[in-house]
């Protein structure tokens, strides 16, 4: 079960990156300006992010057997849509790329379903290795720009429907959620959402998740257009180097929770945090690429694909019973808003400075503040239950 949705989680995720990778190509094409280019990469998150609170629910209410099939067959729609409809008009990428973000949502349909697979000391590596999926993003990274000089545009889009089609077959053919898995609590969707996002750990976990997944996915979707601009690269050296940071991110994602259940997440997440906080920092003096920036890079790439393992070891043993799905949703679509958010900004930013500089000393202090925050707020959360031990 733990590799059907991983792999489902993948292709899903490759499926929302596709846009990202042709950000420069769109550009020339469609003539756009910084803000609208940052825009077009970053709206396939918007329902990415937000779709994962009702997925997450629903998920909790008619399980991942039913919802991981359902929506990678829906995603087939828009994938074809962008690649053979929308690619010579803007307005119609936006809409497309709004769409497109229904496989991100495959996030919240995941981690329930693993984590009532998995006992609680086993639950932060079992996530981590799901969470690995989101290496779908480095799969488009590396063939997207590649199979579009190649083959044609529209190729790259005709393949991901495929898959996604394959995989819609094969996980309504054999997955299946867990018998002991937690019934969702009573009353509608609406009352059990705003019910779940009152709980204290749903708004601290969130706000953990939109710095440390936010960060990456930012990054994974702005970082071809930043080395671009700020190195003057090609597409597809730009490309070829931010697959390999979310590479990297991805490998990490695993080792986070593998460390959390040895450790518990908290240290874990402050140590993550300061790193990034740290690298950020050196990142804002826009050192050359080989070797200053280059490291910084990477060293950012490895702590926030941890930090985002940590923080679903931490919601899979801080999250009530029943609640899963919906504080996954939440959290979820909170990450997922913290990606949406800095392309944007630094977009704007770099339309106003000519450089990229206030963007990254931002990050490393909202990197800093979650550090201090996490090791002062969350140092109690999910003791209780975690089953870690430090012997």
């Amino acid at each position: 079960m733990l590799a059907v949705a991983t792999i489902g989680f993948a292709i899903n995720f490759w499926a929302w990156a596709l846009i990202s990778p042709l950000g420069a190509f769109f550009t020339d094409s469609l003539g756009l300006s910084a803000v609208q280019k940052s825009l077009l990469v970053a709206v396939p998150v918007v329902v990415g992010s937000l779709g994962r609170i009702p997925v997450g629910a629903l998920t909790d209410r008619f399980g991942a057997r039913v919802m991981f099939p359902l929506v990678s067959a829906l995603t087939i729609l828009p994938v074809l849509f962008v690649g053979y409809v929308a690619s010579d008009s803007y307005a119609l990428m936006l809409l497309g790329g709004f769409v497109l973000g229904l496989g991100g949502t495959t996030f919240a349909i995941g981690v329930p379903l693993v984590n009532a697979w998995f006992p609680p000391a086993k639950r932060g590596t079992a996530l981590g290795i799901f969470g690995a999926g989101m290496g779908g993003t480095a799969i488009s990274a590396f063939s997207t720009v590649q199979l579009r000089r190649s083959i044609g545009l529209e190729f790259p889009f005709t393949l991901v429907a495929v898959l996604l089609a394959v995989y819609a077959v094969v996980s309504w053919m054999v997955l299946r959620d867990a018998p002991n898995r937690p019934a969702p609590a009573g009353g509608g969707f609406l009352r059990r959402t705003w019910d779940t996002f009152k709980l204290p750990v749903t708004l601290q976990l969130s706000f953990l998740y939109a710095v440390g997944f936010g960060g990456f996915v930012a990054f994974s979707v702005y970082l071809p257009t930043y080395l671009k601009d700020a190195f003057a690269l090609d597409a597809g050296d730009a490309a070829m180097r931010t697959a390999g940071f979310v590479v990297l991110a991805v490998v990490m994602r695993p080792i986070g929770g593998i460390l959390s259940d040895r450790f518990h997440p908290v240290p874990v997440l402050v140590g993550c945090f300061a790193v990034v906080a740290i690298f950020a920092a050196v990142s804002a003096f826009e050192a050359p690429l080989e070797w200053t920036g280059t490291v910084a890079f990477l060293a950012m790439a490895a702590a926030l694909g941890a930090a985002s393992g940590a923080v679903f070891a931490l919601v899979a043993i801080a999250s009530p019973a029943g609640k899963v799905g919906a504080v996954t949703g939440i959290v979820g679509a909170a990450g997922g808003l913290g990606g949406f958010v800095p392309p944007l900004i630094m977009g704007a930013i770099y339309g106003w400075q000519g450089n990229y500089k206030p963007g990254l000393w931002l990050l490393a202090v909202t990197a800093l503040i979650a550090a201090v925050y996490t090791a002062w707020a969350m140092r109690s959360a999910g003791r209780a239950t975690s089953g870690v031990t430090n012997d």
